[in-house]
């Protein structure tokens, strides 16, 4: 998919590795000036270095106070700014447990990433966007926002307030110019799932084909699939689409795969 964004400055969160790399990636290779950023500065770096003209940007979605500064410095530099992409999420690894025994810092580590910082950002971005009447917001929930998943309730919670936070930031800030979606992946191979399912040694390899089958594709989705929905979403062309929600799953969603 192509399409014209020249023009157009973008901002990714989470953008060093994984879907956030491959959106950033793809919102550059169709002509936007990108600004890639995450906590790790050298990886960002290193992935912002493939696209011409891109800003790397070290940024913790987390800290109001950063992210403020961040977003001056890419009004200031570039003169504007049209899309942002909530992408950096984090989940839990060694806490797959039922509620009763879920872990209280690992719940407020995963909101304030996952769910607090998806409005923190927006909240920064939609005051730039206002003033310029136009913009795009792109959220990066999940199916599991969706269709809620066992054993990561802190996940499920923050994914599921991330669709109705992009649905009403669509009410309020469409009025402005500012259109507001989101997209819900599937399971997506990424270092994150290799080292959850897919890689030799990942955690929970053995669930792996219990998982696929309720996938009419059978398989993971990839980056870069996620990113062809964003990159559709930030398409100047599609200008009526506003609170949204595009799941890009494989159908796992669409019903339900395996036999009776």
């Amino acid at each position: 998919m192509r399409c014209d964004l020249s023009g157009k400055v973008s901002l990714v969160t989470g953008a060093a590795r994984g879907i956030g790399q491959a959106i950033a990636d793809r919102l550059a290779a169709n002509g936007s000036r990108v600004v890639y950023t995450d906590l790790d500065e050298a990886e960002t770096r290193e992935a912002a270095a493939r696209s011409p003209g891109a800003i790397a940007l070290k940024m913790d979605v987390t800290r109001s106070d950063e992210i403020d500064a961040v977003l001056d410095q890419v009004v200031t530099q570039c003169g504007r700014l049209d899309v942002i992409v909530n992408n950096a999420g984090i989940n839990t690894l060694n806490n797959r447990v039922p509620i009763d025994q879920f872990p209280r810092e690992e719940w407020d580590r995963i909101l304030a990433v996952d769910l607090t910082g998806v409005y923190e950002v927006s909240r920064a971005a939609a005051r730039r966007m206002i003033a310029q009447k136009s913009g795009r917001i792109i959220n990066i929930a999940s199916i599991a926002g969706l269709v809620p998943l066992r054993l990561q309730c802190a996940f499920v919670a923050a994914k599921a307030g991330v669709v109705n936070l992009t649905k009403a930031m669509a009410l309020e800030l469409g009025p402005h110019g500012v259109l507001v979606n989101g997209i819900a992946p599937g399971s997506t191979l990424t270092e994150g799932t290799r080292r959850l399912f897919y890689g030799d040694d990942g955690t929970f390899r053995h669930a792996v084909q219990r998982m696929l089958d309720h996938v009419p594709l059978g398989r993971p989705g990839t980056p870069e699939e996620i990113a062809v929905a964003a990159l559709f979403l930030a398409d100047p062309e599609n200008s009526y689409m506003n609170g949204h929600i595009l799941t890009v799953d494989g159908g796992w969603t669409a019903g339900y795969a395996r036999e009776f």
